[in-house]
Order: C-alpha cells, then sequence, then structure tokens
C-alpha cells in the first residue's frame, strides 16, 4: 500500500434508539462457530466513491447515522451469568475513523492498491468481538479532496444480504441535508427476541427432523483422503478460480427450459461434475439459504443466512433430471435452514451414537449471487444459441490462487457474483482431492452445463 503522508483518527460518538443484553441469534451462533472452526473471520469488504467537495465531516456524519441507525453495529459479545456468549447492545458509545491521506504524486493505481489492502493489511483488517464495533471505517483522502469511504464489516454483524442493505443505506443518506432518519426495525434486538418464542423454537424442531432425514446414513466426510493424497509435497489447502461465460449463457439456456431458476441449475451442474469427476453416484452438499424470504427477516442488517442440506443423485441420470431433483430438495432445504444451531449439534451427537462413529457434510456450495441476481425472467429472455456459445469458450479461465492456511471443510465452492459469467472460487483439502481432480471438475462444470444446454436427454455419465 502507499505510505500515506498522514494518518489519523476521528473519534465518532453515536446514540441508538435501542439497547439491551440477549443471546445471540440463530444466524449468529452460526457463522461463529464458523470462525471459531476455521480461524476466518469472514469479514466483508466495502466502500463508496464519495461526491465532490465531500469533507472529512461528512464521512464523519455518514458514521455516526449508520451506528445510531443499526443496532447490529453497536453489538459486541459478551457472557451472561451462566457463562454462555451473549451480545451486548450499547444504547450509545464512539467509533474511530481512520482518515488516510496519501501522497499527491500517487496515481489511480496506488489509490486502487490502497483501497485493496486497506482491509487485508491495513486497519481494518481484524475484529475483537468482545472489545471492538463489528464495522470499521477509512477516509481515503488526496490532494485535499476526500475519495473514498472504505469499511470491513464483520460477519457477526451481517450476512451478504444485509452487507447490500447496509451499502445502500449509506448511499442514500444524506447527512449534510435535512433530518436524521429513523432506525430500521425488525433489528438484531428484534430477531434475538423473537427465537426465544415457542413459535419459533417449534419452526427449530421441525427443521432438525428434516436434518436428521439427511444425515442418518452419510459417511465420515464427504471426501475420502487417502495416504497418497497425504505423502504429495506442497501445502495441504489450496484455492482456484474458474470463469466461464460459456457456462453461464449454457446453464441460462438450461434454466429457460427446464423452469428452473438459476441458483439450482448451478448447483445441479456443479453436483454432476462432481459426481462425474470423482464417479460419486450421491452428493450430500451443504448450501447457504439467505432466509430473507420469512416475515421480518427481508430488510434486516444481521446475519440471518444458514446452512441447510441437499441430497443429490447424479447416477445413471439425464442432466435434466438432475436439475429437477435439485429444484425439488433444495427447496425443502430452504424451508429447513431457519434453526437453532444449539440444537442441530444436539442430533449430529445424538447420531454420531448411533452410527458409532462421527460424521459430517464436508462440501459446501454457496451461491452469494442471491442477493444480486436480477429476476429469472431476465434469464430466460437471453435468447441463448449454440453460436453463442461456442465463440465464448475461448473466454474460460482457471486461475490457481495459492495455498490457505486453514479449512474446516474439505471443499468450498463459492458462485461468486460476477456478471455474465459463471465464477466458482474453490478451496479444498488436498488431502482429499488431487490438483488433477479439481481442474476435473471445475472443467466439468463447463462441459455439463454445454452437453445440456440444448439436450434434455444428455446423460451425466456417472454410473451406478
Amino acid at each position: 500500500m502507499p505510505e500515506p503522508t498522514s494518518a489519523d483518527r476521528m473519534i465518532v460518538k453515536f446514540t441508538g434508539a435501542r439497547a439491551d443484553v440477549l443471546p445471540l441469534t440463530w444466524g449468529q451462533k452460526a457463522i461463529l462457530r464458523d470462525i471459531q472452526d476455521s480461524g476466518n473471520q469472514f469479514s466483508m469488504p466495502g466502500r463508496i466513491e464519495l461526491p465532490g467537495g465531500s469533507t472529512v465531516e461528512d464521512a464523519a456524519a455518514l458514521l455516526h447515522g449508520l451506528m445510531g441507525r443499526h443496532a447490529a453495529l453497536r453489538a459486541r459479545l459478551s457472557t451472561d451469568g451462566a457463562g454462555r456468549v451473549c451480545q451486548q447492545v450499547a444504547g450509545s458509545g464512539q467509533i474511530g475513523l481512520e482518515i488516510l491521506t496519501l501522497p499527491d504524486d500517487a496515481g489511480p493505481a496506488d489509490i486502487e492498491r490502497c483501497l485493496i489492502d486497506l482491509w487485508t493489511d491495513g486497519p481494518l483488517e481484524r475484529f475483537d468481538f468482545s472489545c471492538d464495533w463489528p464495522l470499521r471505517m477509512a477516509l481515503v483522502r488526496h490532494r485535499g479532496a476526500c475519495l473514498y469511504l472504505a469499511w470491513a464489516l464483520s460477519h457477526l454483524a451481517a450476512d451478504g444480504g444485509g452487507h447490500v442493505l447496509l451499502f445502500n443505506d449509506l448511499r442514500s443518506d444524506k447527512p449534510a441535508g435535512g433530518a436524521i432518519r429513523e432506525p430500521r426495525h425488525p433489528d438484531v434486538i428484534d430477531i434475538a427476541r423473537n427465537e426465544q418464542q415457542q413459535q419459533a423454537r417449534q419452526l427449530s424442531s421441525r427443521a432438525m427432523r428434516y436434518w436428521r432425514s439427511r444425515l442418518n446414513d452419510i459417511p465420515a466426510q464427504t471426501f475420502t483422503e487417502s495416504a497418497e493424497l497425504r505423502a504429495q509435497p506442497g501445502e495441504r489447502y489450496r484455492q482456484v478460480r474458474f470463469c466461464s461465460p460459456a457456462a453461464r449463457l449454457a446453464t441460462a439456456a438450461i434454466s429457460s427450459r427446464t423452469g428452473t431458476d438459476l441458483s439450482r441449475v448451478t448447483l445441479a451442474v456443479i453436483a454432476t461434475a462432481i459426481g462425474r469427476a470423482l464417479q460419486m453416484p450421491r452428493l450430500t452438499i451443504k448450501v447457504m439459504v439467505n432466509n430473507r424470504f420469512r416475515p421480518g427477516l427481508a430488510d434486516v442488517i444481521a446475519p440471518v443466512a444458514q446452512n441447510s442440506v441437499v441430497r443429490i443423485d447424479v447416477a445413471d441420470s439425464t442432466v435434466d433430471d438432475v436439475v429437477a431433483r435439485t429444484r425439488g430438495d433444495s427447496l425443502a432445504a430452504g424451508m429447513r435452514a431457519y434453526y437453532d444451531p444449539d440444537e442441530l449439534a444436539e442430533v449430529c451427537e445424538g447420531l454420531d451414537a448411533e452410527r458409532g462413529y462421527p460424521a459430517r457434510i464436508t462440501c459446501r456450495v454457496n451461491d452469494q449471487r442471491a442477493m444480486t441476481m436480477r429476476a429469472d425472467a431476465e434469464t430466460r429472455s437471453a435468447g441463448v444459441s449454440p453460436e453463442q456459445l461456442s465463440r465464448k469458450l475461448t473466454e474460460t479461465s482457471l486461475t490457481w490462487l495459492g495455498r490457505r492456511d486453514n479449512m474446516h471443510e474439505q471443499v468450498n465452492i463459492l458462485i461468486e457474483p460476477q456478471p455474465e459469467v459463471v465464477s466458482l472460487h474453490m478451496m479444498w483439502d488436498r488431502w482429499c482431492l488431487s490438483d488433477a481432480q479439481v481442474t476435473s471438475i471445475l472443467r466439468g462444470v463447463e462441459e455439463v452445463a454445454i452437453e445440456a444446454a440444448f439436450d434434455p436427454s444428455a446423460p451425466t455419465k456417472v454410473p451406478i
């Protein structure tokens, strides 16, 4: 990062409408477990370009408004009288705004690098959840002008959908104009209270019956480790990004023909590619469900997305068959994705005792496009042709991104929200999958999608 000519810190005081000490919400419990298991905080970076003529005081007013409106940003972890982790939502407080002034000779590339590095190596990097507010913000100045407001948002405060809402809220705020807008309701306080009610507890119990049906016969891990792979040189955990405009057009064609939304089509194609590359007739996969279709959760800034589980048979079938199965099972999975993680832990412990060995689903697919994709009507009117697919094949890319420090799953595939392309960021454990197998899976996503784009009888090529 270009060395700033000055780095200052402004203290911004805030007052919120509500304060309380509450149990963690189910979404907070889920992400906290992921953080503890993986060592990754999953913080989300963001930035906005400030209007010309903006001042430091304008930036401070934006931060002041956010902290006052959203209870999740005023929450820190604590423990209750019984020693259980809880959240303490403050009614008021103060937060620092980092102010970085870049040298006059910094060019556009230097400014961009500064914005990227702010949350990886700079003052936005990591949180202490018991002491820090779950939002960190920095103002970047250059040649006397306030250019950007950049931030890191803790996943304990919001999921991807909540981050989009916060971004939109920040862009629509007018601190130099009229009155301060009212806080958004419901908020994390309402969710925490509602989840203690009998109706929510019953909802969680019903979800457990679904989870039990999907977990009762799974293997110890989704993929089998091998001594040969353990002995290979190099790092254990690795990551790669696969981008295919052709796969995007092909999945759009399948979506149009089958009347299935793009997210479920993509999941079906990924499952088929995994089954084909590894000769696995059935896959049980964790999927992330945003839960914002539920009453009261659509516009809340809080973590409400939770894992559910989909079981997909891919053997001796057509790709269209797999799409239909994925559509049905993922619909059921979505209806059973709102639950108390403590209750799920109890179910898993009971099943482990019944089986005689511990078992976990260690493959996760997270479609991050859920909050950014337009209505399916746009996808289905794409008018994809075989000629378009053929032309796009030359644009396919596979980029090795290097090592990862740790993973608590064997495979994690992020479907990234990139326009006009299927972009897959895959992280995996090399003790269970070789680099060649990963390449085969990712290339297979494109192959499966293209084979099935215009052929409803295209086979999965996975034997029973």
